[in-house]
């Protein structure tokens, strides 16, 4: 029988639906390379993929936006990104399944990220998955980003259903402050990028799910 009271899953989107890292650390790297450095490791560079630009100009060049020149290099970073911005991304293999069996079970998804829309849009167009999903709110989508609830709350909105009736997936503390502000159920996804914080335990989210697998159990879907 399906938990009762879900009637939505949200997600967030890189690290929790989407292993954007090779593309993002690719950026890096390639700033790296056009002034004379040698590449990172992509372990380096992959924890840091949920802090944005912020942590990737940071780690690849030891950049904070504190920083006169933060601006420049934030902007030369994202710019790279667009240029690449699906080529090496993926849908985790394991979420692939997670999603047949949420539409198989009439459950609607959706995504709540940071990321711009000017770069997650055309990631959903690319993954094939902005005709299967429900919505799609990015951090420029509302006036505030996560890990205020107001993304979470509008999405919750769109689809018109209770805030209580959907739960929020994601890979970070903010993703599950912002789930918990919201009023809804928060699973942090143990696949994901986590950064160099808090261990994921101590994020309070409900429920750590250690494979996307654990999800479907959680709905009793399986």
């Amino acid at each position: 029988m399906i938990n009762s009271t879900v009637r939505c899953v949200l997600f967030d989107l890189d690290g929790t639906l989407v292993d954007s890292a090779p593309d993002l650390a690719a950026a890096a790297n390639a700033m790296r390379a056009d002034r004379g450095l040698e590449p990172l490791p992509f372990d380096a560079l992959r924890c840091m993929v949920g802090s944005g630009a912020r942590g990737m100009v940071g780690a690849a060049l030891g950049v904070t936006p504190e920083q006169s020149e933060f601006a420049d290099l934030r902007d030369e970073f994202l710019a790279r990104y667009a240029q690449g911005l699906h080529v090496d991304t993926r849908v985790f293999d394991a979420m692939g399944p997670v999603l047949t069996a949420l539409e198989s079970a009439d459950l609607a998804w959706g995504v709540v990220t940071n990321k711009a829309e000017r770069f997650a849009l055309p990631l959903m167009k690319a993954l094939q998955l902005d005709a299967r999903c429900a919505v799609v709110i990015c951090g420029d989508t509302t006036a505030r980003s996560k890990p205020d609830p107001l993304p979470l709350l509008e999405a919750a909105r769109r689809i018109d259903l209770p805030p209580a009736e959907c739960v929020y997936v994601g890979d970070d503390l903010r993703d599950v402050q912002a789930g918990r502000a919201a009023g809804m159920a928060t699973l942090a996804a143990a696949w994901g990028y986590l950064g160099n914080g808090d261990a994921i335990e101590d994020w309070g989210a409900d429920v750590v799910l250690k494979d996307p697998a654990q999800l479907l159990k959680f709905l009793r879907l399986a």
